[in-house]
């Protein structure tokens, strides 16, 4: 006789959900984590090699990474290079053995570009890690998908700058510290205050400012007694002191301490603001106020969140944990190293990354959220974050597709019409080279050769003119001399990108013979007369040159 089911489900167990109906689990934080890396690293390799002109220090550093594959301490064409460790150089030296050498710098520009996006996608992982470990998985999310469509981190991560891998080593290390100042450790402290150190030492090995966020906090913490425990915090501390001074020891154990202090001591003077050749504080350069003005539209959300920088300071001080006592420390450390920078210091606008990315992990972990009985705030607060996600997502896809590649297509017209080695006057750069010559200087003869004695001696036919390099102070020649050289000159090559403004190339007209001069240096001779050089044709204005 068979049971009916309705007599099998009264009597004893009752029948299986299915599979569809079963509770599911909490999404893993490893899936917000991989999908905010993977979103971060599409959103910068789109049309990445287009829609961002090369910038003064990527051929640099694409060099010096070159050199780095090629064995021994990071060099240029100029001689061995200690303004920064070389921390980031050889881990570009290890993409060049994976991917293969470039021949021409720009590809090989572009290909760095993609390893920074690679590290980009690993910092905004670790991003939600960090947050999902000090509040929520949730809040971790958002911390990653902000980051990844946020315009001046994607301005950032684009170019082959060194904040980017060093933002990734320090999230690294904080990542393991705060799992040190938790209720409930880990099984072997001292192993992980060893790699927290050694990630951190890795950040300033990549860049020495980076100690201004690693080693202040962590001497602050051990002052204050705040964070991890002291003996796990002095050991953290003494791993990635130790980290930069077995750099320091092998660059004078193989003889090049002088010239590693002569770069240091140049490189702090530049720091605390003795000497000021490039940023907003430099002279003659435009106002950080009036760059800030001209890039609202598209960086409004990036300054949103920055103004929020106080309250999210705050919000973490008035939390007693240790967790959030050691990203206070964090926090204020990026803070004073930026206001310091603002003040009289070298400011540069990649070096507000180092303060945005600290200040995006402070909002995520204390910014409170609204509970559900006032419907009013939680609708407000999902407005704000969709306009601190949308916004940046609607200027993104306007700056993808404006087309910024100047000097590619400068250097690909160059190749085709101009002869191997001809002399061309470059008027970009200061007290050193600009991009123009770390351009082309592998296939042309570059200098600033601008008087015309300069010109006619080292044979110089062409003229390259960046203008708004030249218009915004940052030139080897003043504005109104370079206005002069192009005076009358209609130009072979023009460009009108975002970065440069106008970039052109100009054929210089051969210069005019001047007076025999070699009787001055012959001993015994004597000079009779003035000598005026014979008077040339006036030229007409270019109608052509920017104003």
């Amino acid at each position: 006789m068979t049971v009916p089911h309705t007599v099998r489900a009264r009597a004893g167990t009752a029948p299986q959900a299915s599979a569809s109906s079963r509770p599911r689990g909490p999404v893993p934080t490893f899936v917000y984590a991989a999908v905010a890396a993977l979103l971060t690293v599409t959103l910068r390799l789109v049309e990445s090699a287009r829609a961002g002109d090369v910038f003064i220090d990527e051929p640099i550093y694409r060099q010096l990474g070159e050199s780095a594959a090629a064995g021994g301490f990071p060099r240029t064409s100029e001689g061995l290079f200690f303004l920064h460790p070389p921390g980031y150089f050889y881990v570009e030296a290890g993409w060049t053995k994976l991917v293969g050498e470039h021949a021409d710098i720009i590809a090989g520009v572009h290909s760095s570009r993609v390893l920074n996006a690679l590290i980009a996608g690993v910092t905004a992982a670790l991003l939600v890690f960090l947050v999902a470990r000090v509040r929520s998985r949730g809040a971790g999310a958002v911390a990653g998908l902000v980051f990844a469509l946020d315009q001046f981190c994607i301005r950032q991560n684009d170019r082959v700058l060194l904040e980017t891998a060093t933002m990734m080593w320090v999230l690294a290390g904080y990542l393991v510290l705060v799992g040190l100042a938790r209720a409930d450790p880990p099984a072997r402290p001292r192993a992980q205050a060893l790699l927290a150190g050694l990630f951190l030492g890795l950040a300033v090995l990549t860049k020495d400012h980076a100690a201004l966020i690693t080693v202040l906090p962590l001497l602050a913490a051990l002052l204050l007694r705040w964070g991890p425990p002291r003996r796990l915090v002095a050991l953290t501390l003494s791993v990635t002191v130790l980290s930069y001074a077995v750099y320091v020891a092998l660059v004078a154990g193989f003889g090049h301490f002088d010239e590693f202090w002569e770069a240091k001591t140049a490189g702090v003077r530049r720091l605390v603001g003795v000497v000021q050749e490039t940023g907003f504080n430099a002279e003659g350069t435009p106002s950080l106020s009036g760059r800030l003005l001209a890039e609202l539209p598209g960086y409004a959300t990036t300054y949103l969140l920055l103004a929020l920088t106080p309250v999210a300071l705050v919000l973490l001080w008035r939390r007693k944990e240790p967790v959030y006592r050691l990203l206070t420390l964090f926090h204020a450390s990026a803070i004073v190293t930026l206001g310091y920078a603002l003040a009289i210091g070298t400011l540069e606008e990649q070096a507000l990354y180092l303060l945005f990315v600290p200040n995006l992990v402070a909002l995520a972990v204390t910014v409170p959220v609204p509970s559900r009985h006032r419907r009013g705030l939680r609708v407000l607060a999902g407005a704000v974050l969709f306009a601190v996600l949308a916004v940046p997502a609607a200027v993104y896809a306007q700056n993808r597709w404006t087309p910024d590649d100047g000097f590619e297509r400068l250097r690909a017209y160059a190749l085709a019409h101009m002869p191997a080695g001809s002399g061309i006057v470059t008027v970009d750069g200061q007290r050193t080279r600009g991009v123009t010559t770390w351009v082309l200087d592998d296939t042309y003869r570059l200098g600033h050769w601008a008087a015309p004695g300069d010109r006619a001696a080292a044979d110089a036919d062409y003229l390259i003119v960046p203008w708004r390099v030249i218009e915004q102070g940052y030139g080897h020649t003043s504005l109104a001399e370079v206005r002069r050289l192009t005076d009358g000159l209609r130009p072979l090559f023009v460009f009108h990108g975002p970065t440069y403004g106008t970039l052109a190339l100009y054929r210089l007209p051969s210069p005019l013979p001047g007076p025999d001069l070699t009787h001055l240096v012959v001993p015994g001779s004597a000079v009779t007369g003035p000598l005026i050089p014979a008077p040339g044709p006036a030229a007409p204005e270019a109608p052509d040159a920017p104003r």
